[in-house]
């Protein structure tokens, strides 16, 4: 490049650390067609030597093909195409530095065709411009592109009013497209908005001052790159929320086990409680592993690998966060999605998410409006095309660790990839409002959805439910199948023999508890008579067998019980039931039977009896507590 500096003549190694120590800013340049993007950017590069010195002279001998002196807009128009038709249309990367700062810049198009590169531009951009042309002043494709960089989360929004050469530098029609533009940008969640007056043709306002502008530099306004080398990004990271996606397993022998990652937001230092997703086991962060060596902290974005103190099972796609600092894990939530494929949104369709290192399976269900992008305003809406922004409700197939795109723009962001051609088709930006939906873990096997079996048979699923004789019943069961078959509807006829309701079974789990009892009870005495013929044997446990019937309900309930509950998620009622039935009811009653009361044996006995049934009937009281909320199939009749 052009770019000269002493320092790389006298200490190479000091200039390369002084580059890498400089702070990394990306800023987007949007805008309506023909307002002076490119032009603006070349124009950045050429004035602070940030071009080659063979790109600069093809430049020039092309620009002379045109009559100009330079033509700087042809900087970052690479393709045959765009130098054809004088515009943007993929998306142009340019990179320069200055003394304080160094510079990503993405140049995208402005058409609205191209909408979609526009998105991909601004992803990950710390600032947007937004080009005005000052003789036509803000159009509707200028509101456009700023609700867009506001949907994507630029914090920051510069404004340079262009072409102020063409309008003789007045400085009322510069105060004019300001109020317009003000206005509007109230409704939009930028942190702060600047407004600049430039010609970025004759390089006014953009890396030095114009004398013809004097009324904006002696009211204290500067240069489009004093503005870009003093913006605060720092304060734009989210440092609070930890969140550590694990991308890789490192083992490389016995003694070392690691998980490397890119922090994704907040920071950690060696010593730090985590708590692991989904797994909730917790360890402490026993060291910070760089290629350069160990460190003490880290902080987004950088990429580390993590070593923990405890040997817990840790993989690919799981999440280590700090557990005051946790994440909704949600597999049902709203987003806003920008359409990038040419063939249309297929709701119910089984798409791939993917999301931070997670890759899992998705339908969209629902969308719930559609953005027009004219006025800005939702509309109702069936389904999405290329280049169109919506509101959607997506269902995955497992939970997913997610913040508010709004909150934090790693774990708030998504993209969908067509699960047949393996083609990206949208990025996503999660909503504020997620839907804490069904708690579900779905079914990873499936690669069917919901949405393509029910076009593949012609019509939604439903459920009818017949009450009354089980004899006629049957044969109207039978009746209403024949009528559904014949109008082609794919029907079954289920059987009460077939219906393994949750009720059924404990109601045939309590009478076959019932029956158990009472055959003991009635044969006590010959069933201990098969192990000895000792009477005092046969009768001492036949009086045990006879004290264990009233125990023999209880223990099953305990038992099962127990399992629905942790089975339900509700670990902490099984295990206070445990604590009571194994420790604390022991403790007291057998103390009070037996020494206090001193009715010896017997009095252990009962004392079990009654421990036992307290803690069945406080697991009983749970289970009738939480069935009612349990989701139950419902009626459907068609």
């Amino acid at each position: 490049m052009s770019h000269h500096s002493e320092l790389i003549e006298q200490d190479i190694e000091a200039y390369l650390e002084q580059h890498q120590s400089k702070e990394l800013l990306r800023f987007v340049a949007v805008g309506s067609v023909d307002d002076g993007k490119s032009t603006l950017i070349g124009r950045l590069l050429h004035d602070t030597h940030g071009v080659y010195e063979d790109q600069l002279s093809a430049v020039k001998r092309a620009s002379k093909q045109a009559d100009v002196e330079i033509d700087f807009s042809l900087f970052t128009d690479g393709l045959k195409a765009e130098r054809e038709q004088g515009i943007t249309i993929d998306v142009a990367y340019r990179y320069f530095s200055t003394e304080k700062r160094k510079f990503i810049i993405a140049d995208t198009p402005g058409h609205v065709q191209y909408t979609r590169n526009m998105a991909t531009g601004a992803s990950t951009a710390n600032v947007a411009i937004i080009l005005i042309d000052a003789r036509l002043g803000v159009l509707q494709q200028s509101r456009r592109h700023a609700y867009i960089a506001s949907l994507l989360g630029i914090p920051h929004l510069f404004v340079c009013i262009n072409k102020m050469d063409l309008v003789d530098y007045d400085q009322q029609r510069f105060e004019t497209i300001r109020g317009e533009f003000t206005e509007f940008a109230r409704r939009l969640g930028f942190k702060d908005v600047t407004f600049i007056p430039i010609s970025a043709l004759r390089g006014h306002n953009v890396v030095h001052p114009a004398e013809s502008m004097r009324w904006y530099s002696d009211a204290g306004g500067k240069t489009l790159l004093a503005h870009l080398e003093t913006v605060p990004i720092a304060e734009d990271r989210n440092l609070r929320d930890m969140r550590f996606p694990v991308q890789y397993v490192l083992r490389p022998n016995l003694d070392y086990r690691g998980f490397a990652g890119q922090i994704a937001s907040g920071r950690i230092q060696c010593g730090d409680e985590v708590l692991v997703l989904p797994s909730l086991r917790t360890s402490r962060v026993k060291s910070i592993d760089t290629f350069d060596g160990s460190i003490e902290e880290a902080f987004a974005p950088m990429s580390v690998t993590l070593r923990l103190e405890d040997e817990v099972d840790v993989s690919r796609g799981d999440m280590l966060v700090h557990a005051s600092e946790r994440p909704q894990v949600a597999q049902d939530f709203d987003a806003m999605l920008v359409w990038m494929s040419e063939t249309p949104l297929d709701l119910g369709r089984s798409y791939f998410i993917k999301h931070t290192a997670q890759y899992v399976r998705a339908e969209v269900q629902e969308v719930l409006s559609h953005t027009d992008l004219e006025t800005l305003e939702p509309t109702p809406a069936g389904g999405l095309e290329l280049n169109e922004i919506g509101r959607v409700r997506i269902r995955a197939h497992r939970p997913l660790f997610i913040d508010s795109y709004a909150r934090n723009r790693a774990t708030g962001a998504f993209i969908v990839i067509d699960s047949v051609t393996n083609d990206t088709v949208a990025a996503g930006m999660i909503a504020d409002s997620v839907q804490r939906g069904s708690t579900s873990m779905g079914d990873d096997h499936t690669q069917v959805s919901a949405g393509e079996r029910r076009r593949r048979l012609g019509h939604a699923p439903a459920l009818i439910e017949l009450a009354g004789d089980p004899s006629e019943m049957k044969s109207l069961a039978f009746a209403v199948e024949r009528v559904l078959f014949d109008r082609n509807y794919v029907a079954i006829s289920m059987g009460p023999e077939q219906a393994h309701t949750p009720e059924a079974a404990w109601a045939t789990i309590e009478r076959l508890l019932a029956l158990g009892a009472v055959v003991v009870w009635l044969t006590r005495a010959h069933l201990i008579g098969i192990f000895s013929d000792d009477p005092d044997v046969v009768r001492l446990g036949a009086a045990y067998l006879g004290f264990a019937v009233f125990n023999f309900n209880a223990y099953a309930i305990l038992i099962l019980g127990g399992g629905i509950l942790q089975g339900m998620r509700l670990p902490l009622y099984a295990m206070g039931v445990a604590l009571f039935r194994h420790v604390f009811g022991p403790l007291v009653v057998l103390y009070l039977l037996d020494p206090v009361m001193g009715f010896g044996l017997p009095g252990i006995y009962w004392g079990i009896v009654i421990i036992a049934w307290i803690g069945s009937a406080v697991t009983l009281f749970y289970l009738r507590r939480e069935l009612p909320d349990l989701p139950a199939a419902e009626s459907l009749t068609r």
